[in-house]
């Protein structure tokens, strides 16, 4: 979380004021001693965790399973696309850091009060980089795969607008600090695309148990399936939005969704013979691959000790990406129990959330600076929670055990899934 600070503004005559802008932006663009280091330092560690991943996922996908090589292929072309994307966005932080730096959009870290860390401007907003190149890794994407005349087109399109619709609705939350109530409702004007250009199924698979008491295996429910669709979008973008505060944990959140979402994916597709559930599988897939390659290379500069926040752009990109993905790909369920530490967060911050315990504007927990370590706090966050129950840590420590928990999380969803098929659908 940052306290962000706004620039001062009076009223000048035009000329001056063309005149110090000028001036100010021939500095901005200058090196200056009081402007933040922006290096990408945890590259090297990024870069090993991103090896050792996609090892397993590219084995999977051209060695383990025998998937077709049209498919393939595409898997292949998307993945270089996304490494490239990877590269951009890591040259692109630190040029658009100088631009936001210039505009006042910055912040302290409240985390490192009281030490020389906490007195640094860190840009923040950075998450807008991230967006813009996943738009256009998309959108190249399209070119190079999908026909004309493809069924899957109307709904790739929809998705990208609905994703393009919440950077810019983050953007302006960046840049105008709306109130929490106003930033509730915001996803569900992004989902409208989406939403209207959902040509898919709106049945679901009545649990095997549950038929002797519904009577029937396949439950349409209409428009209700388009409300659960926009209800996920919101619970998704806020979700993310909300279990944040400490240094790397909303990027570092995504990526392992991300990751957890490629692998179900790729295992899908290999374990079915229904084209069109591998087309939905793999459409999943193409907008996976470079959310995840560019929310490592935010990463990079996002990890303890931040150079860079994310902004309130980053975790409606990131929800609103992830929603679109589960739900084009009908995998919403599994998806929810991927978000379970999400689901968690949301349902300990509904007391404060919705004004039945006083909310704080920053429910994070209490920084010593003599020791460098976190204290928690009673406000109702994961965050919080994890402190109170495993004690004080560093914010490092703490966001790698709430990462290794969300971990854990994706873990248990494959092992369900395991368990219960055959008997559950």
């Amino acid at each position: 979380m940052a306290a962000r600070k706004r620039g001062p503004s009076a009223a000048k005559p035009a000329a001056m004021m063309a005149e110090e802008t000028k001036k100010s932006d021939e500095k901005a663009i200058s090196p200056s001693l009081e402007d933040p280091s922006i290096k990408p330092s945890k590259i090297g560690q990024v870069l090993s965790v991103s090896v050792v991943f996609f090892g397993a996922f590219f084995y999977l996908a051209f060695y383990h399973y025998k998937i077709e090589k049209e498919l393939r292929w595409s898997i292949f072309a998307n993945s270089v696309l996304s490494f490239v994307g990877f590269g951009v966005t890591l040259v692109l932080i630190p040029v658009a850091s100088k631009y936001v730096l210039r505009r006042n959009l910055f912040g302290y870290d409240i985390n490192k009060k009281g030490t020389a860390q906490g007195s640094i401007k860190v840009p923040e907003s950075l998450g807008i980089v991230v967006g813009i190149v996943f738009l256009v890794l998309a959108i190249l994407f399209q070119y190079a795969n999908f026909t004309s005349d493809s069924i899957w087109l109307v709904e790739y399109n929809a998705a990208l607008a609905s994703i393009c619709f919440m950077v810019l609705l983050g953007f302006v939350d960046d840049v105008l600090d709306v109130p929490w109530r106003v930033k509730l409702v915001l996803p569900s004007f992004a989902a409208l695309p989406l939403l209207m250009a959902y040509a898919g199924h709106t049945t679901i698979i009545v649990p095997k148990p549950l038929i002797p008491y519904v009577g029937i295996d396949v439950l349409d429910l209409g428009w209700v399936y388009k409300l659960y669709m926009g209800l996920l979008a919101v619970f998704c973008t806020n979700s993310i939005n909300i279990h944040a505060g400490i240094n790397g944990l909303e990027a570092g959140q995504t990526a392992v969704i991300a990751a957890a979402i490629l692998i179900h994916n790729i295992m899908q597709i290999g374990a079915s013979s229904d084209p069109e559930y591998k087309q939905a599988h793999a459409f999943s897939i193409y907008l996976a691959q470079p959310l995840l390659t560019t929310t490592l290379g935010l990463l990079c500069y996002n990890w303890y000790p931040s150079s860079v926040f994310v902004g309130d752009t980053y975790t409606y990109f990131a929800g609103m990406a992830m929603a679109v993905i589960g739900i084009l790909a009908h995998f919403s369920e599994t998806l929810l129990i991927f978000f379970l530490p999400q689901v968690l967060n949301f349902l300990a911050s509904c007391p404060q959330l919705f004004g039945f315990i006083k909310c704080p504007r920053h429910r994070l927990p209490r920084f010593d600076p003599q020791t460098g370590l976190l204290t928690g706090t009673k406000d109702g966050t994961l965050v919080n929670i994890f402190l109170r129950l495993f004690g004080r840590c560093s914010e490092q420590s703490l966001c790698i055990r709430l990462l290794l928990f969300q971990a854990l999380c994706c873990l248990f969803c494959f092992v369900l899934r395991y368990l219960l098929t055959g008997w559950y659908k």
